[in-house]
């Protein structure tokens, strides 16, 4: 090999930090020289103001350095032709067509949503938590927040206000934060703006488009975190996604139990499959040793109990307790997974999300891609 085709090599070798990708495998590298000890790099990204083209000349600078021989590297950059995007975002759809959904029942993503009867329980910050910690089991995760009215994700996250996925033509990259590829309608929203006169079409468009337009690449879960109750919202996620699984999340009280069943009992009748119950906000132990039932205990059981029929056992799969430390990470978006792992609360969510990674993909049903050679 030449001293060109190893630089190529290497070059070729750097990830695009938001396709996740080697930028060799996304036709991002043109043409490579080396005179003496000094390479010239040309490549070209996707858009004009690509966020992560800083990052991506400092990678292809350095993967260029690191070939013997070289001691200079000179990078120069353009931008894809509208054409070569096009050819771009066909190679990202693997050959699926525009505004088709890539997590039908064929798909090999598990996908989950996570579920309440009422507003308040901790669901999102159950959500976001969960997905770091999926993340951090080795699973490449995506995160839709569909509570459209309430949405929260991005903060829990600490993704910054006013950060945008960036957009290919037709598709949109999510940002990732803490592992976890993530899309909400807040990207898209000034600062305190609120969504107040979204009625069902509106809200059916909106999670169609993050179902479609959103490039998650080849995922192993994508979470969905749904608005209370049983809305437009549930019933369209219903209608798009019968074959998902829920998680329902309540907290031990009484009043909050029986509300959280009927959300199992709706997302039932739309064909999905209710896996596991969560019960949030549950007793803690003082330093002293004194364990306080703030919001009463066993809500979680009774609706596991409740949703569970002959022949199919509704597990109740965690009982996180009241934790200051949880609250603390949500409200400084970074989530106690990621931090203070030592929290029962953490340690909990940490064995939740063990628990879900062991399951795996269910092929039960599903037609795989396979010819006969």
């Amino acid at each position: 090999m030449t001293g060109a085709d190893l630089v190529r090599a290497a070059v070729s070798a750097v990830t695009d930090p938001e396709l996740r990708r080697p930028i060799g495998e996304l036709d991002m590298v043109r043409e490579i020289t080396v005179d003496g000890d000094r390479a010239q790099v040309g490549i070209v990204l996707t858009i004009v103001g690509c966020p992560a083209a800083a990052r991506i000349e400092s990678d292809v600078r350095e993967a260029a350095a690191s070939v013997p021989g070289i001691a200079a590297v000179d990078v120069e950059v353009g931008v894809m032709t509208p054409a070569e995007r096009k050819a771009l975002t066909e190679k990202l759809r693997d050959g699926r067509p525009a505004r088709q959904m890539p997590f039908g029942p064929d798909s090999l993503t598990r996908v989950i949503l996570v579920s309440s009867g009422k507003g308040g329980v901790g669901k999102s910050t159950v959500t976001a938590n969960l997905a770091v910690a999926l993340a951090d089991e080795g699973l490449s995760v995506g995160l839709v927040d569909a509570d459209v009215h309430g949405f929260s994700i991005p903060g829990l996250l600490g993704i910054p206000a006013g950060t945008q996925p960036t957009r290919i033509d037709d598709l949109m990259l999510p940002p990732v934060a803490h592992g976890v590829k993530t899309i909400s309608i807040g990207m898209f929203l000034r600062d305190g703006e609120a969504v107040v006169a979204w009625r069902g079409p509106m809200l059916h468009r909106t999670v169609q488009q993050f179902l479609t337009d959103v490039f998650f690449g080849d995922l192993d879960v994508l979470l969905i975190d749904m608005p209370p109750g049983t809305g437009d919202i549930a019933i369209s996620i219903g209608q798009l996604l019968p074959h998902a699984e829920v998680l329902v999340v309540t907290t031990p009280q009484t009043a909050a139990a029986e509300v959280a069943i009927r959300s199992g009992l709706v997302a039932r009748q739309t064909g999905q499959r209710v896996i596991g119950v969560i019960e949030n906000m549950a007793a803690y132990a003082l330093p002293d040793g004194t364990v306080i039932d703030l919001f009463g205990s066993g809500g979680g059981a009774a609706v596991a109990q409740a949703l569970s029929e002959p022949g199919t056992t509704v597990p109740l799969l965690a009982s996180i307790p009241l934790s200051p430390a949880l609250r603390e990470g949500g409200d400084a978006g970074i989530p106690i997974v990621a931090g203070a792992t030592t929290d029962a609360a953490a340690t909990t969510i940490l064995d939740l999300a063990r628990t879900l990674a062991r399951q795996g993909r269910g092929l039960s049903g599903r037609s795989l891609p396979m010819t006969i050679g």
